[in-house]
């Protein structure tokens, strides 16, 4: 059963992906994408292309602040921030583009942790945490744009059943979602026994940490979705706080999609949900968002593993190699 679900889901992640790519083709029947997607980005003035890249060194700044929350979690303080950050953006940059956390993410961590000498347990906790605070970060900024306007909602209508989409229903989910934000802060504080979801268990961390969860995690989540604000043009622009909703569903969408990525859901669901913009403008913001957010830092990441690996290897040669001498200049019998 679980070889067949490891072909199952990177099988459903293809198939969103394909599935996504004929949707998009048929939004931009009839339209000559490659010169209007083009024009488009030349006309972003420099100084929003340098928003745009702030808001992506702001998105990476807070998830390296994802593990040093969960190292603070778990007591842990000898690891450098330069460390911590550079081990950070090499996981997110790999499992933002490959959409297999558990391999990218985790595995990553496992070779960086366990060298500093954290345990196998340990490297889990952290893993577990981190994905948590963005989880947190999700929730919470979805529970405000649904409280505060509900209307939001109405932009997936033909993506979501029509009983999700109105807005009594939309300030309801807003309500739940923040409710859950609330009982979490509470147990945190009166250190409550753990929630046990289904088989899902959530250990409340000290106030102190979840204070800096509830800060990391929403940063980092305006910090990616400012780069596509920057990137749309400001004429027509809807605004920052349309601009996160429409972010929040889109990347949500990516992320259950199982897609690597979430190619082509992310850009199909935010399109659809931008109607009065026209339709090559939002692809090239989109563009530029992954260029900044996900293709470039992948270059640097795949840099960075490859020399730290070189880095490992040559620790193991040289240790076995004074093995060896040391076995050679022992005492003969």
């Amino acid at each position: 059963m679980k070889r067949a679900l490891d072909f199952f889901w990177p099988a459903v992640g293809l198939a969103a992906v394909v599935a996504s790519f004929w949707l998009l083709a048929r939004e931009f029947q009839g339209q000559s994408v490659g010169a209007e997607v083009w024009g488009h980005l030349k006309a972003i003035p420099p100084h929003r292309y340098a928003l745009a890249v702030a808001s992506t060194v702001l998105a990476y700044a807070a998830l390296a602040w994802y593990d040093r929350i969960a190292l603070l979690h778990l007591g842990v303080r000898h690891i450098s921030w330069t460390f911590v950050s550079i081990c950070s953006f090499t996981t997110y940059a790999l499992s933002h583009n490959i959409g297999a956390s558990v391999f990218s993410g985790a595995m990553v961590r496992y070779r960086a942790y366990t060298s500093k000498g954290l345990t196998g347990a340990q490297v889990a906790v952290l893993v577990a945490l981190c994905s948590f605070t963005f989880a947190l970060g999700t929730i919470l900024l979805g529970g405000l744009v649904l409280t505060l306007e509900p209307e939001q909602l109405g932009r997936l209508e033909g993506l979501l059943p029509a009983a999700l989409t109105n807005t009594s229903t939309a300030m309801a989910i807003g309500f739940g979602l923040l409710g859950f934000v609330v009982l979490y802060i509470v147990g945190s504080v009166l250190r409550l026994k753990p929630l046990r979801i289904g088989g899902f268990r959530i250990e409340y961390p000290r106030p102190e940490i979840t204070a800096r969860q509830m800060i990391a995690a929403p940063m980092e989540l305006i910090g990616a979705a400012g780069i596509i604000y920057f990137a749309l043009p400001e004429q027509g622009n809807p605004g920052f706080f349309v601009v996160l909703a429409v972010f929040l569903a889109s990347f949500s969408a990516g992320l259950v999609s199982n897609a690597p990525g979430g190619l082509g859901v992310f850009e199909l669901v935010f399109i659809k949900a931008m109607p009065n913009m026209p339709k090559t403008e939002v692809l090239a913001a989109l563009l530029v968002f992954r260029l900044l957010y996900l293709i470039i830092p992948l270059i640097f990441a795949l840099i960075v593993v490859v020399l730290f690996e070189r880095g490992r290897l040559i620790q193991t040669l040289r240790a076995a190699r004074s093995g060896a001498d040391g076995d050679e200049c022992g005492p003969q019998n």
